[in-house]
């Protein structure tokens, strides 16, 4: 970097700035000290990221300074690695260069107009730009998944509008879809938040299902990059046998009784 031109925003893990590397304009990222973010590093965020070796695990589990230093890391790492794998797989997201220090540098999202582009919450948009906005976004999170990754903080807040439509932005709490008990959860509540803003210019999106959708067809090994999607999703209403279901318990029970008087 050789000169900081502007301060692009300030968020809860990060300030961001506006930076001249050369002849390129681009953006660097500062991430803030732990104890100066809002956004905390929660255990279910955490869950089945890995650490180089046990000694760093046990400093992190104990939480010393040395634990904290790589938690640290770890927090910005999160977000660089999936960061390169997303765009790797043609997924809307900066592209990054290198991450030093602290300090994330990665390409400046430009608008139409060659300016910084705005975030999403910022923008006004008519229906028939909402419903396409929103189904771009839709298969960005879909080819997310294909690639395992889950944002896990989707909204209008991390979304820019860059000249060729939306970029998602902000991934350090990113999460690995097949390591993390609460994947689902996640990426439903990613989908939803995606289709709560969306309805308020579309209402025609507001009863979809996405997210239910596209995880059932993860969970069979179906879901592909481009796939074609519906937003509905077929409810079970077979009536579920209830005495059959306690009769099964019963003689459960009874057989480990009768386990534990013959041993």
């Amino acid at each position: 970097m050789d000169e900081v031109l502007s301060q692009l925003m300030s968020g809860k893990e990060a300030t961001v700035y506006i930076v001249r590397c050369g002849d390129k304009i681009c953006c660097a990222k500062v991430y803030k000290e732990a104890n100066q973010r809002s956004f905390h590093q929660a255990s279910n965020y955490q869950e089945g990221r890995k650490v180089k070796n046990s000694r760093e695990a046990r400093a992190m589990a104990k939480g010393s300074s040395y634990g904290r230093k790589k938690a640290e890391e770890v927090w910005q790492n999160a977000e660089v690695d999936a960061l390169y794998k997303l765009a790797a797989v043609g997924v809307r997201v900066p592209q990054p260069h290198i991450c030093f220090e602290g300090v994330l540098l990665m390409d400046l999202v430009m608008d139409a107009e060659g300016q910084a582009a705005p975030r999403l919450n910022d923008v006004e948009l008519g229906e028939e730009m909402a419903l396409e906005y929103h189904a771009m976004l839709i298969n960005q999170v879909v080819r997310m998944l294909c690639a395992g990754v889950i944002h896990g903080d989707l909204s209008e807040y991390n979304i820019l509008v860059g000249e060729d439509g939306p970029v998602i932005i902000d991934l350090p709490q990113a999460i690995d879809a097949a390591g993390n008990s609460n994947a689902f959860e996640m990426f439903e509540r990613d989908v939803i938040n995606l289709r709560s803003y969306f309805s308020t210019f579309a209402p025609t999106l507001k009863d979809t299902q996405f997210g239910k959708e596209i995880w059932a067809l993860y969970e069979g090994g179906l879901l592909t990059p481009d796939q074609v999607l519906t937003g509905h999703v077929e409810l079970d209403e077979s009536v579920v046998n209830t005495e059959a279901v306690l009769l099964q318990v019963e003689l459960a029970i009874k057989e480990d009784e009768i386990r534990r008087m013959c041993q």
